[in-house]
């Protein structure tokens, strides 16, 4: 399932990240967003959801929601 799916409020754990890009792999390492993290989803918005990773709130875009795998 990916995040654009995710209830909002469950803590989830993030099984895998699917891009070729290799910025934006390291862009999400650096969120603390990688293999075996947990990841909760707060809200859905229009244009993409807002998650927290760690201790940190970040509003990511459909495109990268349906990148990650939880």
């Amino acid at each position: 399932m990916t995040l654009r799916e995710a209830q909002e409020g469950t803590e989830y754990i993030i099984q895998r990240i699917e891009t070729d890009d290799e910025e934006l792999d390291a862009f999400l390492f650096s969120l603390g967003c990688y293999s075996g993290e947990p990841i909760t989803v707060i809200s859905h918005l229009k244009g993409g959801c807002v998650v927290s990773i760690k201790d940190g709130r970040y509003n990511i875009d459909n495109q990268l929601a349906e990148a990650i795998l939880v």
